[in-house]
This record gives C-alpha cells, sequence and structure tokens, in this order.
C-alpha cells in the first residue's frame, strides 16, 4: 500500500486527474473513488443526503446508492426519490431431455418517492431462486425485492420433469421457460410474467419449448424487456433485460455491461438435448445465465445483483444453474 497526499493552491479550475504508478500495475477492474473535491473555502463540502447503500456515487447531477443487499436509506434532509428495484431470478429447471430456463427478477422504477428526513426506510433485496432439486423440479421461484414495502416480483422457475412426472414452469415478475421430454410435450408452455400486475409490466413470459425426433429442447426465461425465446432447431434464448438505467450502471458500476450499455434482469437460456442436433439457449443480456447441453457446454447461474435468470441443461443428469440475486439503487438530486 501506498499514499501520498498534496495541496494545490490555485483558484484555477480542477479539469483532470491522473493516476501514476509508483510500481509494479493496477489489478484488473481496481475502482477508483474520489470524494469532497471542492474549491477551497466552499461550504458546506458536496456531500450525499442520506446513508445507506453498499457503494454511493455521483455523476455531478445526481447521487446514487446501490444495495447489493438488503439496508436502510436514511435521508438527511428531505429528498424526493427515483428508485430502481429488481427481484431475484428464477432457477432453471431439471429435466429429464431439456429443460427451461429461469425467468428474471421483476424490475420496478419508482419515481418523486417523497423521503422524510430521519426516517429510515427498508430495503429488501431479493435473492436468486435455486435450480429445480430433483428431475421432476422446475427451478425455485425467486425472492421478491422491496424499497419501502413497495415489492418488485421474483422471476418464476424453469421448467422441468422426468416421465410423466411435470414440473412444468412458473410464473413470477418474468416467467420461466417450458420443458419437453421423449417427444411426449408436457410442460412445453413458458410461464406467464409480470404477475405483480404492475403497469408497466415488470417483466414477460418464458419461451415455450419443442421436440425433435423424440427428443425435447428447452424454452429461455423470460426477460424484463421482451419474452424468452421459442425453442426450435435451438433451445430459446433467455428473454433481453431492460437497458432503461444504463446510465445508473454506469455510475455505479452494477447491471451487466454489453459494449457500454447496462442491462437488467435478463432470462436464462434454454437447455438443449444432445441426441438433438442445434445450440443451448443464451442468457438475455441482463445477466441471464447460459443453457447447457451435455458434453457441449454446462448451465451457468444469473449474474449477481442483476436479477438474472439461471440457465438450465440438456439430458446428462445435471443440474440446471440457480438466479442472480437482484438489487436496489435510490436516486436524487444533488
Amino acid at each position: 500500500m501506498y499514499l501520498s497526499a498534496g495541496l494545490i493552491s490555485t483558484t484555477a479550475a480542477i479539469t483532470s486527474i491522473k493516476f501514476l504508478l509508483e510500481s509494479g500495475l493496477f489489478l484488473q477492474n481496481s475502482t477508483f473513488y474520489l470524494y469532497g473535491v471542492a474549491k477551497l473555502g466552499t461550504t458546506p463540502v458536496i456531500v450525499p443526503y442520506a446513508t445507506g447503500g453498499d457503494t454511493i456515487m455521483t455523476d455531478g447531477t445526481y447521487w446514487y446508492h446501490a444495495f447489493r443487499s438488503s439496508g436502510t436509506f436514511t435521508p438527511t434532509k428531505g429528498l424526493s426519490c427515483d428508485v430502481l428495484a429488481v427481484a431475484g431470478g428464477g432457477g432453471g429447471g431439471w429435466y429429464q431431455n431439456a429443460g427451461g430456463g429461469g425467468g428474471a427478477g421483476g424490475l420496478r422504477g419508482l419515481t418523486a418517492q417523497s423521503l422524510a428526513s430521519g426516517t429510515g426506510y427498508t430495503v429488501t433485496v431479493g435473492g436468486g431462486g435455486a435450480a429445480g432439486a430433483s428431475v421432476a423440479t422446475p427451478g425455485t421461484k425467486g425472492t421478491n425485492t422491496s424499497f419501502n414495502s413497495i415489492p418488485a416480483t421474483g422471476g418464476g422457475g424453469g421448467g422441468g420433469g422426468f416421465g410423466s412426472s411435470a414440473g412444468n414452469a412458473t410464473t413470477g415478475g418474468s416467467g420461466g421457460g417450458g420443458w419437453a421430454i421423449d417427444g411426449t410435450n408436457y410442460g412445453l408452455t413458458g410461464a406467464a410474467g409480470n404477475q405483480g400486475g404492475y403497469s408497466p409490466v415488470e417483466g414477460y413470459a418464458g419461451g415455450n419449448a419443442t421436440t425433435s425426433g423424440g427428443y425435447g429442447i428447452g424454452g429461455g426465461g423470460g426477460g424484463a424487456g421482451a419474452v424468452g425465446g421459442n425453442a426450435s432447431t435451438n433451445a430459446g434464448n433467455g428473454g433481453a433485460g431492460s437497458s432503461a438505467y444504463s446510465s445508473w450502471g454506469s455510475v455505479t458500476g452494477t447491471g451487466q455491461n454489453v459494449s457500454g450499455t447496462y442491462w437488467y434482469a435478463g432470462g436464462g437460456g434454454g437447455g438443449g438435448d444432445s441426441r438433438v442436433a442445434g445450440n443451448p439457449g443464451d442468457g438475455g443480456n441482463g445477466g441471464g445465465g447460459q443453457g447447457g447441453k451435455f458434453n457441449v457446454r454446462q448451465s451457468t447461474a444469473g449474474t449477481a445483483n442483476t436479477g438474472g435468470g439461471g440457465g438450465t441443461n440438456g439430458n446428462g443428469d445435471i443440474l440446471g444453474s440457480a438466479g442472480g440475486s437482484g438489487i436496489v439503487i435510490v436516486r436524487y438530486a444533488i
């Protein structure tokens, strides 16, 4: 560790800051924070008007408090706040041939929330749902996220089953994808989203599964911005999440960064059967986990703190993957 301090005595504006190495290299993904830079004698120095959150950042116009875990948001003066709340994503199902991807956690944007000085407002960050625990069960639904008791709905679990034991996809903020087996067409239909009934909708339905040559191909989980993909030759991709809060993600370093755009709440990819041509489904932008296929690739979990749905696998007696946890971000003007 190395610490150096200095004093600038000038009336000229500071327009840039350069970091120079004393020795070695910066570790990949290093983060730098700049606090309390103000003109000498300025009263008060620019500081946040609230406490709480795992990360507190500003873009010069707004303060952002990002909660990756549950906590309390407490204003030090009366505030009008905008809030992004993303619930936990659903887990991928366990299958005999091909499971469905988990649905993304519900995404809600709250505007102009009037919050009183000195009052602690409870923030609950939902966890991701587990993968299906046996070959006859769907993935577990994600847990609700809430700000001041206003909820976003956990994502639905992806479908899964064995023989005639159906573990159909479940509904949620976004719905889980459908599953299929041996040409018997059990559980083909993806589950519905927006189960909170909110307007605008917090998420979309999962995609449908299909069969080919007597074997199943799974559907993708729904996302906050689009329905999950229907299976065809390939398993269904997870539905895309939302990039409406990309600027929030850029400031706080949250969400999934896709070519400079930050996404939340993507659906999980469906699973493919190795005895059928085609690829497993990809996760939707916004942290959706990828689908798997035996001897091709394993499914992956939804990304933490995005609300992404978990991916699932095809044949091979391999568990699917869990959904990603949610997040809350509170924004107010400087």
